[in-house]
């Protein structure tokens, strides 16, 4: 059966969060399951991006429409095109005002939400969590997060599917190991560095992401590997800046960290490459994309036990888990990696073959039905 589809997000080009990169590879899933299909339809819209963002490697142009910011244009947009769909997909909870209004209007409409992380774990207000209720199917992005929702909100289970994240299908191809001698240059590093890396946004409102902890292990294993750097890369905002200066200072650090700041999406598989271990001991991760592309790249991961870093790590499969608020553990598990490396090498085929796009993208097809969705 032919059907029309609505996808609505707030950014997919504009940033590149994790939720962008969901939203990216949504779109482009939706756009592929529907191609060739007469008689379908999908329609893309974003809250924030501009329409001239749009990168085409996704989907085409012709499907997405962005609004600068403009949120009324985009709410009334999305309600006079969503209530003349089969399906209508909200890429985050902050967008269920215009998809209650859709299914308000038109109750046959199946309304589809994906939940990703902290936004979803925590009760909601009586209104919201009423609207929560429309929705027909929840699509979670890891275990942990279907639990939460279930425990916090009381969903059915059967309106709740977990769909794993993906690896980007434009990720640049892993290479050899050699480091980039560019960005050695760039950081102060030689090839003799031991370097791990944590790749995240420092916001001083989201202070969980476990590199504190990274710093005290940091101290004591430079005893053992006195040649250890530690890479933070990513935003930050300057009173988090300043408070991990700080801690930096007190541990003695100055000359063993380096902040990159944000670095653009091209430059990102060389920064993998440049790691001997890829550590982040959050404890309130939806799932984790860092941790498939950096075992994407060959690299150890050492990740928290305690929110959805597990779906990411195959439960221990692919990587190690440990307590991210027991500062002994992680640095024995840092210590464990770097003393036999080898040993903590991912299976890159099977990290692949379980978080490759194909296969997400047929998972999203058995999930939604393909007779419903649209090019």
């Amino acid at each position: 059966m032919a059907g029309k589809t609505l996808f609505l997000t707030l950014r997919t080009f504009s940033a590149t969060g994790g939720i962008e990169k969901v939203s990216r590879v949504v779109g482009k899933s939706l756009y592929e399951i529907g191609a060739g299909q007469p008689g379908n339809k999908l329609s893309i819209l974003s809250m924030y991006d501009l329409s001239g963002e749009v990168d085409e490697k996704y989907f085409p142009a012709s499907v997405f429409t962005g609004f600068g910011k403009k949120k009324s244009r985009f709410v009334f947009a999305a309600v006079s095109q969503g209530i003349k769909c089969d399906q209508v997909i909200l890429s985050h909870i902050n967008l269920l005002l215009a998809g209650f209004l859709i299914k308000l209007c038109s109750p046959r409409t199946r309304l589809i939400l994906f939940a990703h992380g902290i936004e979803v774990w925590s009760p909601l207000p009586r209104l919201k969590k009423y609207m929560l209720g429309k929705c027909d199917l929840v699509l979670a992005v890891s275990r942990f997060t279907k639990g939460r929702m279930m425990e916090v909100h009381g969903l059915d289970e059967k309106k709740i599917s977990v769909l794993n994240n993906c690896l980007d299908p434009f990720l640049q191809p892993p290479r050899d190991n050699e480091k980039s001698a560019e960005l050695l240059l760039r950081y102060g590093l030689t090839p003799s560095n031991i370097v791990l890396i944590t790749l995240t946004r420092l916001s001083s409102k989201e202070q969980y992401k476990g590199y504190d902890n990274v710093l005290y292990a940091l101290k004591t294993l430079k005893n053992d590997f006195p040649s250890i750097k530690y890479l933070i890369i990513g935003k930050y905002d300057a009173t988090e800046k300043q408070r991990v200066d700080g801690l930096i200072d007190k541990l003695q650090l100055q000359e063993d960290i380096v902040f990159t700041g944000f670095i653009p999406e091209e430059e990102l598989a060389e920064h993998y490459h440049i790691a001997d271990c890829y550590i982040m001991p959050s404890k309130k991760e939806g799932f984790g994309i860092v941790f498939i592309e950096a075992m994407f790249y060959g690299k150890p991961v050492i990740a928290g036990n305690k929110d959805g870093s597990a779906d990411a790590l195959d439960n221990g499969r692919f990587g190690v888990l440990i307590n991210p608020d027991d500062k002994e553990a992680i640095t024995r598990a840092i210590k464990a990696v770097l003393s036999n490396k080898a040993a903590y090498l991912p299976d890159t085929n099977e990290v692949k073959k379980q978080f490759g796009y194909d296969g997400y993208r047929e998972k999203l097809r058995a999930l939604l039905g393909s007779s419903r969705l649209a090019p």
